[in-house]
């Protein structure tokens, strides 16, 4: 772990997460856990909860942490159920969050997993696939429109409407339980030139792995609940991989970094102001250097923001 995998933003993110004055941390997405690693061997005193919903990336780091087994705590679960997590770990808020979104390295290389077109394998596409549906169950009775739906505003594919039909027509010939299968259903539409091909392939099995693993969703309950969940002067770092996760966060910080709440509509301000409870650390999303995207082409498209808890003025005032 420590010599083989370098995590996108490694530097820049650890940087973000961890204020001068952080006891308790949260890794919400561990993974391989590089960060976790790269923060706990900077910060002697911190410690550290380490979530993932993948069982897989939960072995691989505990075994990769466990030199630092008196300071973290790894465990599997969602970082969208975080209040439960941190409930069990003690209670009260966490001093820095560190969310690493979409899918790992070691998902997209496991045939396995489904993950990646390059392979053929399972089309399963779940991160745990203890729970809910694989990619091919879903695909097998999902409506028409639902799937046009999940291709367009989830994949932002093109060709949303000509796929799915493709898709549906396909599965009343043979399930399409493979990823090869599916590959060759979506060539069939796309054409074979490889830039064409491959940018629609990519479209597709993203769109059908966010719905299967209901990733907005989870994204939008950990925004929903972060108030509660982040301790003044802590920190939330979110590393997101494509517009719909970016945007997601870009408002939810900018919401609460807002002094006035009050609707547009109004003349003046009613609400008194000082309701902001957040100041956001990244007027722009930071992005990876050139030389890290030559060694690690994923973090192309790699978007970190931040944001620090602050008090509104009613938590001043009870000071």
């Amino acid at each position: 772990m420590r010599r083989d995998h370098e995590p996108v933003l490694r530097d820049r993110a650890v940087d973000f997460w961890v204020s001068p004055a952080a006891d308790r941390v949260v890794d919400g997405t561990v993974g391989r856990a590089g960060h976790s690693l790269a923060l706990l061997e900077k910060h002697r005193e911190v410690k550290l909860l380490a979530l993932d919903r993948d069982p897989d990336a939960v072995s691989s780091a505990q075994r990769g942490l466990a030199e630092f087994v008196d300071r973290v705590q790894v465990r599997g679960g969602s970082y969208a159920d975080l209040g439960a997590h941190l409930a069990e770990w003690g209670g009260g808020p966490a001093d820095g969050i560190l969310l690493d979104l979409g899918v790992s390295s070691p998902q997209l290389d496991d045939p396995e997993r489904g993950f990646s077109f390059r392979f053929d394998g399972p089309l399963d596409l779940r991160f745990d696939r203890t729970r809910g549906e694989s990619a091919g169950a879903w695909l097998a009775r999902v409506d028409p429109g639902e799937l046009t739906r999940v291709l367009r505003e989830l994949g932002e594919e093109p060709r949303a409407r000509r796929v799915a039909r493709a898709i549906v027509a396909a599965r009343e010939e043979a399930p399409i339980d493979t990823t090869g299968r599916l590959r060759d259903v979506i060539q069939g539409v796309a054409g074979r030139r490889d830039e064409v091909s491959s940018k629609s392939l990519a479209r597709v099995f993203q769109a059908i792995r966010i719905a299967v693993n209901g990733e907005l969703e989870e994204l939008d309950r950990f925004l929903d609940g972060l108030r509660g969940h982040l301790a003044l002067g802590g920190r939330v770092v979110i590393i997101s991989f494509h517009s719909l996760e970016d945007r997601r966060v870009k408002r939810a910080f900018r919401a609460a970094a807002r002094d006035c709440i009050c609707p547009s509509e109004l003349p003046v301000c009613a609400c008194g102001g000082g309701q902001a409870w957040l100041r956001v650390l990244t007027s722009r999303p930071v992005t990876a250097e050139p030389h890290e995207v030559e060694a690690n082409p994923r973090a192309r498209s790699a978007k970190l923001r931040a944001a620090e808890r602050v008090p509104t003025r009613g938590e001043r005032g009870n000071e």
